[in-house]
This record gives structure tokens, sequence and C-alpha cells, in this order.
């Protein structure tokens, strides 16, 4: 039995599904991978250092500066779900699938593709928030702005995106569905961030099946049952002809 065959035997006879979704999503549809990006940004920073909450507390002005121009990469284009977005969405309406989505992308795209369960874990790219009276301000409100104020109380709101330096505060949810679901499905992640990359050892630890479909092989495959490496997108049309 090929690899492919045993994840579809694993996706039917699951009832609740998890998928750990990473920047290998989200390159399918066009989107860079900014982590490894190079040239994005002014000066000597890296990219850890432009998306960190010290530089925006240090200097909102040279913060939004940098982030505007990942703003205008991220949103440039009219970015698309792709065939893995699109499989995850129709395994909950098609095949009566209870999908949890674990997202570590800032895109939106699941939510775009129609996937009713979402943790966006690193935040979203879609508004921005007050630190300070904890207003809500959506994108096209905030790339109005050189550098975004509250409307509320004038100071410099944040994105709602978990910057390096924060905390991730959807980790708890995640772990628990991932160790509560009966397959958590990896797609598209090398697994080099934490806490995120904690979750398939968790979810192997409580006993549920795990299977990995990535381009290249990760320092965690020994945490999977299935292991394909290929594209995301052709993957899961194999998989929906199986189903």
């Amino acid at each position: 039995m090929t690899a492919l065959d045993q994840l579809a035997d694993a996706i039917r006879n699951a009832q609740h599904i998890a998928v750990l979704s990473g920047a290998g999503m989200s390159t399918e549809s066009g989107i860079p991978d900014f982590r490894s990006a190079n040239g994005l940004f002014t000066g000597n920073r890296s990219f850890a250092d432009v998306v960190s909450i010290d530089y925006f507390m240090d200097d909102a002005a040279g913060f939004w500066a940098a982030f505007r121009e990942i703003f205008k990469i991220k949103l440039a284009g009219g970015y698309q779900p792709n065939a893995g977005h699109a499989f995850l969405a129709e395994l909950a309406r098609a095949h009566g699938k209870r999908v949890s989505v674990l997202t570590q992308n800032i895109d939106g795209l699941h939510h775009k593709a129609g996937s009713d369960e979402v943790l966006e874990m690193h935040g979203s790219l879609m508004g921005a928030t007050c630190l300070f009276c904890h207003t809500g301000h959506d994108l096209a409100w905030v790339q109005q702005h050189e550098v975004p104020r509250c409307r509320a109380c004038g100071m410099v709101i944040k994105p709602d995106v978990v910057l390096y330096g924060e905390a991730v505060p959807l980790i708890e949810p995640a772990f628990d569905l991932a160790t509560q679901a009966d397959l958590l499905i990896v797609m598209g992640s090398s697994l080099e961030v934490g806490p995120v990359n904690l979750i398939p050892l968790e979810a192997r630890r409580a006993g549920v099946p795990t299977a990995l479909i990535n381009l290249s092989a990760t320092r965690l495959d020994h945490a999977f049952d299935v292991r394909i490496e290929a594209g995301i997108g052709d993957t899961c049309q194999q998989l929906a002809a199986r189903l």
C-alpha cells in the first residue's frame, strides 16, 4: 500500500481531522516564504528583527515602513486559495468531517477557501489593534495611513500578527485539538518554529495517527506514521480521487 493510500484510508476512518499548515501551503498560492527572503528590507535588520515586538515598541514608524513592504507583497496579485485549501474545506463540506485547521500562515486563505474552524496561531494580516485601548481596525483602514494610529486614542496600532518576542496565544487550544483528533496531518511545514513544531510530537504521544505532506524532509520526520514528500496541491488532488 502506498503512502497516499495509507493516508486516504486514515482520512476515511477519521471523523475529526486536525491539520497543521505552514508556509508551504501559502507558497503554492504564490506567496513567498518571508522567513527565508532576502533584500526585502532596508538597512541591516533581519526579518526577525523587523517583525519583532521590540522593534515595534522602539520605533513604530520604522516598524510600519518595513512591515508595509511585507503587506504589499503579501496582498499583491489577489492571492487565491489553492487545491490544498480547497481539499480541506471540501472534507468538511462534502465528506462530513470535522476539520480543525491550525495554521502558521497569516494570509487568511483557509477562511477564503471556506474552512469554518481555523486557528490562526500566528495571527492575521487582515487587521490591527491598539495595545492601549484594544480598539480594532480593519486592513483597508490600516493601509490608508503610513503610520496607523488608533481612531479612539491616537496611539500607534499593532498588526494582528504574532510578532517575534510575543507569546502564541492560541497554542494551548491548538495542542488540545491536535491531541483529541482522530488524525493529524501536517501540510507544508518545515517544523522549525516553536512552540508550534511540538504539536505533532504531542499528538503522537497521545496516540493520534500522524501524517506529513511536505516537499522536503524535516527534523521531525520520525514523529509521523505516513510521510509524503510532494507538493500539497497535487497530493490533495490525488487524495480527493481516492475518497
